[in-house]
């Protein structure tokens, strides 16, 4: 369903997407919420920030082997990252930009140009990030993450430090929420753990953060015996929707002037659409390895920018060929490397209404999206 490597209109629409958290695209709440992490962190620690926006074209090697990423590591596979050739792809996490900073300031300390603010900086890293995901209520193909990477020539940063760090995160995103540090491994850190808090009765993830790890200092050969740093990154995307209590991810991009209006500040949300849900099941063949992700970017790429009428695609059930009757496999005439799955899409349009004509082109716009047998059950024609 996906190709190994991007087109040249895949990249160039991906490359166009508005950023949000970027003042330069337009005002949106998801920025208040950045600046207000960021200038808890200066406060707190009295040192300065620097912000790094790059493109986000990055080289393989930035965005996994760099940050200790091992070989085999699932999040590789091009299944789910997106890939422009062997060696450069859209960056799957504003990580990727971390080696070149760390290797700038190994260029900076042996030139001697190490000023007083480069020995103790808060390293601020915002924007789009590009996933092959899911299609529902709280993930999308691009969505906004920042990294903050603390990277101070001085004595070591520990746990303590690391315990500040995601306290102060938490309350500037969230005044007053009850959260909890649980570990967590990360290519890239020791000391790794994952910020929970707490929402609507139930523990959700925030970000992750840990002690950077000195073997990715000096891959970029900045000693570690002189330098240290504490890392965190958070998806902004959430930040904002537990801030707002927004439940729809949609609701973020949305140019209906009733939600723009709400996301210029930081108030909390108050829903514009009451719309009823439209929901279609289908019956599709897949090969053996799909996955929700897979079959989330297979429709987006098919579906463009109408896949905004989409609340979610969900997975009700997978049958592999051996399970299946052989009635059933004849009927779809499927092979032995593929599989019967149903999926369920909802539609729901934040602000226009959608007929049911309008709900079955696009029911059969993701069933030819998704589906590889030679036997079409097509019902927009009906």
């Amino acid at each position: 369903m996906t190709s190994d490597y991007l087109t040249p209109n895949q990249i160039h629409d991906a490359l166009n997407v508005r950023d949000l958290s970027d003042p330069a695209q337009g005002q949106h709440a998801m920025q208040l919420i950045l600046d207000d992490v960021v200038t808890a962190l200066t406060e707190m620690w009295e040192i300065p920030a620097r912000e790094h926006r790059t493109s986000a074209l990055t080289s393989v090697d930035d965005n996994y082997d760099r940050l200790g990423y091992s070989p085999d590591a699932v999040t590789r596979d091009r299944r789910y990252s997106r890939y422009v050739s062997p060696t450069v792809m859209l960056r799957s996490h504003t990580t990727a930009v971390i080696p070149q900073i760390l290797a700038d300031l190994t260029h900076a300390e042996r030139s001697q140009a190490l000023n007083a603010a480069d020995r103790d900086t808060l390293h601020v890293v915002p924007g789009l990030v590009y996933r092959r995901d899911a299609i529902d209520r709280t993930h999308v193909g691009e969505p906004h993450q920042v990294d903050l990477w603390r990277i101070a020539r001085r004595a070591p940063l520990g746990a303590d430090d690391l315990q500040q760090l995601a306290a102060t995160v938490v309350e500037a995103v969230l005044p007053g929420a009850t959260w909890r540090a649980v570990p967590s491994r990360h290519p890239y850190t020791v000391a790794g753990l994952q910020i929970d808090v707490l929402a609507e009765g139930q523990w959700l993830e925030l970000a992750e953060c840990g002690i950077a790890d000195p073997a990715v200092l000096q891959r970029r050969q900045l000693n570690p015996g002189r330098w240290t740093g504490l890392a965190l990154g958070m998806g902004l995307d959430r930040a904002l929707m537990l801030r707002k209590r927004i439940t729809d991810i949609r609701v973020l991009r949305s140019d209906d002037p009733r939600v723009a209006e709400q996301l210029r500040d930081l108030a909390p949300w108050r829903p514009v659409s009451t719309l009823p849900p439209i929901r279609r099941d289908l019956s599709v063949v897949v090969d053996e390895g799909s996955d929700e992700e897979t079959i989330g970017d297979a429709v987006r790429t098919a579906l463009g920018s109408d896949v905004d009428a989409l609340e979610s695609v969900e997975v009700l059930s997978w049958t592999r060929y051996a399970s299946l009757p052989v009635a059933a496999r004849e009927r779809l005439a499927l092979q032995p490397d593929q599989a019967n799955a149903l999926l369920r899409i909802t539609l729901r349009p934040l602000s226009t209404t959608m007929t049911d004509a309008e709900a079955n082109a696009v029911r059969d716009a993701v069933y030819r999206a998704v589906h590889v047998g030679p036997v079409l059950e097509l019902i927009g024609s009906r």
